[in-house]
């Protein structure tokens, strides 16, 4: 039986989005890394290159091959890191008790938030694209706090 050749034999393997954020997770528990870690030898924001490692944010060319190289992704990774992802998440309220608790913040106090935001401000919504987050421990003798900051321009609506 003949072998056939097709003009993919030739190419690198072409990997998909989930792959690299598996072999992401499986190389950063296999070697203890924290998320701080990585983003610290990165230079960048622990939320920010959490985010990107788990696939909702594209990186740019530079932290994209360092971390690549600081992980020893496969090949076809750093492309599949600078890509532009499609955002989107499962509909269904989430399981897991953190995440749950979450959209139960906004969930209680999203309209809160909204109608404070809008009085300071104005008709409008805070950017998740010019945006910052940030989280950080807060020592508590009741018991520790969680403490995020989240920091994003506010856009107002346009009139026409």
């Amino acid at each position: 039986m003949l072998a056939l050749v097709t003009p993919f034999s030739t190419r690198s393997v072409i990997m998909k989005r989930e792959q690299v954020v598996e072999a992401i997770v499986a190389t950063k528990i296999e070697r203890g890394l924290s998320w701080e870690a990585i983003a610290a030898e990165l230079e960048l924001g622990t939320v920010w290159v959490t985010s990107a490692c788990l696939g909702m944010n594209s990186m740019p060319e530079k932290p994209a091959k360092a971390l690549c190289q600081l992980l020893d992704l496969p090949e076809g990774s750093q492309r599949i890191l600078m890509s532009y992802p499609t955002k989107s998440w499962d509909q269904a309220v989430p399981q897991d008790p953190l995440i749950y608790r979450l959209y139960e913040v906004v969930g209680v106090y999203g309209d809160t938030l909204k109608e404070v935001i809008q009085e300071q401000f104005g008709d409008g919504i805070m950017s998740a694209i010019d945006f910052s987050m940030d989280v950080d421990k807060q020592v508590d003798p009741k018991g520790d706090r969680v403490v995020i900051t989240m920091n994003g321009k506010f856009l107002p609506y346009k009139t026409w």
